[in-house]
């Protein structure tokens, strides 16, 4: 059987091909799965989806009338699907349900760390052989409070982290994680949280009770100085009220792997083209804010992982088996 693959990476596709071979052909494509894009699948019983792929209502009804019967979807996020239309369909839809939580929590501390010692700023100015000092004075992160919120596991990665950076540990989710408290975490309402924190750094999905749980009051709870991260999902964060803040000089600095906006921006590009989106131009003009597109999981050991489960998740759906990453059966 081929299996057709949307939104797949130059990096991705010999993981991807190594994955299926000997089992079942992969034919790769670079274009993300949208209701333009859809009509290739005709005839493909197996689509696997990236993260940023459309797979409402509309996309699904032209994947089954094309004959598609299983969507793989490359990711732990789901929210770019309309399960229940799936389900109305008779399709199976499955995710990967784990990966490697310490390419995001590493990275959610690349954030943290480039944007409390100005790194790209630095960069950019020796790229000139410009070697001021001036502006790019940070701050040890020991001795300081960090706050989580949501502490699962890339939670509890970045957690053991800020642990051996010496730092004081905020934790708050629905329920208290034993191997965050034997670090020493101490668990709060979300508001003493953002008071209290010097740096604040998301690891919660993105659902109804999390949609912009980052909002204008909860930004104005944050100090001043504080450092935010979000490698989590863009929806956790309110930007127009971020971008608020930031104009009133708020924040030592802002790392964002996400943007609510992402959708048919990232992974792309856009760099011959004028920027639609003002507030995504906005955020890029602040000196303090760092935008990345989507790549904290973006490891050799986490992509791998992801495909090898995406392959397993075929072979249960072939084999009329399902799993715990088993979103719709069929």
């Amino acid at each position: 059987m081929e299996i057709l693959a949307f939104g797949v990476t130059a990096d991705e596709e010999p993981l991807l091909e190594r994955a299926f071979e000997g089992r079942h052909e992969v034919r790769c494509l670079d274009v993300f799965l949208d209701e333009d894009t859809a009509p290739i699948a005709a005839g493909y019983e197996v689509v696997s989806s990236s993260v940023n792929a459309d797979l409402g209502g509309r996309v699904l009804r032209i994947l089954a009338a094309g004959g598609t019967k299983m969507i793989a979807q490359r990711s732990t996020g789901f929210n770019n699907i309309d399960l229940d239309e799936a389900r109305r369909l008779g399709m199976t839809v499955s995710r990967v349900s784990y990966y490697s939580p310490h390419s995001v929590a590493e990275f959610a501390w690349t954030l943290a760390m480039a944007v409390n010692r100005r790194i790209v700023r630095a960069s950019n100015r020796t790229r000139d052989f410009d070697f001021r000092l001036n502006g790019l004075m940070g701050r040890d992160m020991h001795g300081r409070t960090v706050g989580v919120l949501g502490t699962g596991k890339i939670g509890e990665a970045f957690t053991r982290i800020a642990h051996g950076f010496g730092m004081k540990l905020l934790g708050w989710d629905v329920a208290q994680n034993p191997a965050c408290v034997d670090l020493g975490m101490k668990y709060v309402e979300k508001e003493e949280l953002f008071a209290s924190s010097d740096l604040i750094s998301l690891h919660v999905p993105l659902l109804e009770s999390t949609h912009h749980l980052i909002d204008s009051a909860a930004l104005g709870l944050m100090r001043d100085d504080a450092i935010l991260v979000n490698s989590s999902r863009g929806g956790l964060i309110d930007t127009d009220a971020l971008v608020a803040e930031l104009r009133a000089g708020r924040f030592t600095g802002v790392g964002l792997d996400v943007y609510e906006a992402e959708a048919g921006v990232f992974f792309t590009d856009k760099s011959m083209e004028a920027v639609g989106d003002d507030t995504l131009a906005r955020l890029m003009t602040f000196p303090h804010v760092l935008v990345t597109s989507h790549q904290a999981y973006y490891t050799a050991d986490a992509v791998g992982q992801i495909i090898d489960t995406t392959a397993a998740n075929v072979t249960d759906f072939l084999a009329g088996r399902r799993s715990e990453n088993t979103l719709v059966p069929s």
